[in-house]
């Protein structure tokens, strides 16, 4: 029967990496959030001639 060997390394993460992700993150939901919002405004108002 093949055994299999589990080999584990640890990768440290540094706290700045950490902040940085963070922060990429939420400025992408904002953007996101806003433009989706935006969107639906236009689409409820029933704005014409914005999207073709």
């Amino acid at each position: 029967m093949p055994t299999a060997v589990r080999i584990s390394t640890s990768i440290p993460v540094s706290s700045a990496s950490e902040n940085s992700d963070t922060s990429q993150l939420v400025a992408v939901v904002l953007f996101s959030g806003i433009g989706l919002l935006i969107s639906l405004v236009a689409c409820i108002f029933g704005v014409q001639g914005v999207w073709f």
